[in-house]
């Protein structure tokens, strides 16, 4: 007898094993679930009806079967109620990605049902969220490049008709087309830099950099600026302070903060830089004596093109701090904004002193 339950279990084992490989091919959850129920339940009848058979002769053959089929019945009734449930609920997940796949952005899986469901649901609409921002965010792009764009064509065209039409002289509008074609060359140039920065196809040449060099080159760079509006420029620098990367690429930054600094700083205000050195990296702050920022320019004041005073037409691309971040993020280093208590704001931004942190070669 012991002989035979060795057999029989080993034979159940077998059997289930293979059943089970056969069944992770199944192509659909439902028929997986189906199948696994038909398992549970087939493999012990054999088991019970094979011990059964020897035990008692057959003599209690239809008793032991009747209970037998009624259990089996049971569970797989059970089983296939639960699947069909689970089924649904993966159903609704798949109607409302078909809805996402259509256009329809607004569109989120309902959140109820069993756990694992609920996650895949929470999942999907956290993905859903995300593509809708990023298209919010692409039509906003678009429309601020289109008027950006569209304002100094519309400039030099209205020149170059005039000049055309014998109402002015070259030398009347000269200086301002040019003035127009380096503001279009800038902004191109900067559209170009984005684009590359998405494509994760900067190419740096990293040297092993003192920052208060950079950071004395950018203050040059706004000098004049700064007097043309009495502002007053402060620097408190650490002179030690070394990362390791693309000197143009990290001036350029801080001439971005810089003048961005410059442009909501009011007349006998100031600017100051302060660098100094922390262990793993080197922290450079940039703060201005301005009305500070509002909530929603703390969240999106990084966004390309987006501008406090969306009815402001000059003073830059809107592109600066954009791009400043993606030239912090792709050093290793990351940026941020915030108020300063005293008033006024702070765009705080970090760069790996140890190369190995950085993720650049």
């Amino acid at each position: 007898m012991i002989g035979l339950a060795v057999v029989v279990a080993a034979v159940s084992l077998a059997t289930g094993l293979l059943a089970a490989a056969a069944l992770r091919r199944a192509p659909t959850v439902w028929l997986q679930l189906a199948g696994l129920a038909v398992l549970s339940v087939c493999v012990p009848l054999a088991a019970v009806l094979t011990s059964g058979w020897v035990m008692f002769h057959m003599g209690a053959d239809r008793k032991i079967l009747a209970v037998a089929a009624g259990s089996a019945a049971a569970a797989v009734i059970a089983a296939l109620v639960l699947a069909r449930s689970i089924t649904q609920s993966i159903r609704r997940v798949s109607s409302t990605s078909a809805q996402l796949a259509h256009g329809d952005l607004s569109a989120r899986a309902p959140t109820g049902g069993a756990r694992e469901i609920a996650q895949l649901a929470d999942a999907f609409n956290a993905m859903a969220a995300s593509v809708e921002q990023l298209f919010d965010a692409r039509r906003e792009l678009v429309a601020w490049a289109s008027h950006d764009l569209r304002t100094p064509l519309a400039s030099m065209q209205a020149m170059i008709e005039a000049l055309e039409d014998g109402l002015a002289e070259p030398a009347d509008y000269l200086p301002t087309l040019r003035e127009q074609v380096r503001a279009l060359s800038v902004l191109v140039d900067d559209l170009f830099e984005l684009a590359r920065i998405d494509a994760g196809a900067l190419t740096f040449e990293l040297q092993e950099t003192r920052v208060a060099g950079l950071v004395e080159s950018a203050l040059r760079l706004v000098a004049a600026d700064a007097s043309s509006r009495n502002v007053r420029l402060v620097s408190e620098l650490d002179a030690e302070a070394s990362a390791r990367v693309a000197p143009d690429k990290i001036e350029r930054v801080l001439s971005n903060l810089l003048t961005n600094a410059l442009r909501h700083t009011p007349s006998d205000g100031s600017v100051a830089v302060h660098l100094e050195r922390r262990p793993g990296d080197v922290l450079v702050r940039v703060e201005d004596t301005g009305s500070g920022l509002t909530t929603e320019a703390l969240g999106r004041m990084f966004e390309r093109f987006w501008r406090a005073d969306r009815a402001r037409t000059a003073g830059g691309s809107g592109l600066g701090l954009a791009i400043a971040r993606g030239l912090v993020e792709a050093h290793g280093g990351r940026i941020w904004a915030e108020n300063r208590s005293q008033g006024g704001a702070r765009v705080s931004f970090t760069l790996p002193s140890d190369p190995t942190q950085s993720g650049l070669p």
